[in-house]
């Protein structure tokens, strides 16, 4: 990730500047699932028929666009304070 703000270099456009941060988010997470509208196997099921339960696959998918919300929150909020005040990232280091 390289934003920069300075006179020589034109800082990103507000929108980049969020995908940039969403993106390094993103990354560091170790367990980021993705949605899925079939999902067939749960872990540990307590019985078959919570195999294929379309409740526990609503439930999931929800969990999972609340942790893709809270990154893009995050985002913002870090694009925020890096807005308020001279921000280089570079490298994933901010000076």
């Amino acid at each position: 990730m390289n934003l920069k703000k300075n006179e020589a270099e034109k800082p990103l456009p507000r929108r980049s500047r969020l995908h940039e941060i969403l993106i390094a988010l993103i990354k560091q997470q170790k367990d980021l699932e993705l949605m899925d509208d079939n999902v067939q196997i749960f872990e540990n099921p307590i019985n078959n028929s919570e195999k294929h339960d379309p409740s526990k696959i609503v439930e999931r998918n929800q969990r999972i666009i609340k942790k893709y919300q809270s990154l893009v929150r995050s985002a913002i909020a870090l694009d925020a304070l890096l807005e308020s005040e001279d921000y280089n990232i570079s490298d994933g280091r901010i000076s």
